[in-house]
């Protein structure tokens, strides 16, 4: 069982380096769309174009970025419910709910973006991280 809790901390990985490429290409989609009417400054940055497009191209850039947040807490819980060798077959499915939440927050946000179902939608997957948050500080103790 040890071994499937890294499953789905992989399948996040993965899916976030999916998010990156869909942003990038919304993204560049979309400053093609605007033509060159203004030089590009050195140094420029994703986030300071962004209010330059239409927010659906952002919204991506946006999604990606909450990717690289609270999953930061989620990986090295599931590590340590690895190492300690903890992991049960409810922390399996906590994992995997807490990386299905993610991404469908991910589609979601990402297409629609109604803020009171993708809050819906972080505030489930955050209690499955909680969940595997206890378990693993338990599973150190």
């Amino acid at each position: 069982m040890g071994m499937s809790i890294l499953t789905p901390a992989a399948v996040l990985v993965l899916w976030s380096l999916i998010m990156l490429f869909w942003l990038a290409y919304a993204r560049f989609s979309a400053a093609a769309k605007l033509g060159n009417k203004e030089p590009v400054a050195p140094g420029l940055r994703g986030q300071d174009i962004d209010p330059k497009l239409p927010p659906s191209a952002a919204w991506k850039s946006h999604n990606y970025s909450h990717l690289m947040e609270q999953p930061t807490i989620f990986y090295p819980t599931v590590f340590i419910l690895f190492l300690t060798g903890t992991a049960t077959p409810i922390t399996v499915i906590a994992a995997w709910a807490y990386v299905i939440l993610r991404i469908i927050h991910s589609i979601y946000q990402s297409t629609v973006n109604k803020v009171m179902v993708r809050f819906a939608i972080f505030l489930t997957s955050t209690l499955c991280l909680l969940f595997l948050a206890v378990h693993a500080v338990l599973a150190t103790l």
